[in-house]
């Protein structure tokens, strides 16, 4: 198995302590965060009752809270930080490259 680099976005395109819902072709929705100079990748729905995160969640630092019933995420683990979320985050390491934001994905 192989890891292709694949783009999310530009850099650009999200301002300072921001997040977003990218829609990621062959890979699905996403979500992608600009906190304190640095990009964080997740996916964007919440594991409680999937409501999307880039597009609904309140971010606050590294924390980004669902607005349907308030569970919290760290952005940088995936880790539960809130109730009632069942299960982690997943996470997708961010490698920034002139000025654009990628993630590594398995390819068989």
């Amino acid at each position: 198995m192989t890891t292709v680099e694949v783009r999310i976005c530009g850099t650009r395109e999200l301002e300072p302590d921001s997040h977003m819902q990218v829609q990621v072709p062959g890979i699905g929705v996403l979500a992608v965060y600009h906190v304190a100079g640095s990009f964080y990748v997740t996916a964007d729905s919440c594991t409680h009752m999937q409501a999307s995160l880039g597009d609904e969640g309140m971010l606050e630092g590294h924390v980004i809270q669902c607005t349907w019933h308030n569970g919290k995420f760290d952005i940088r683990t995936g880790e539960v930080l809130g109730p009632p979320c069942p299960a982690p985050l997943r996470t997708y390491p961010a490698i920034v490259r002139d000025g654009e934001v990628y993630i590594e994905v398995a390819r068989d």
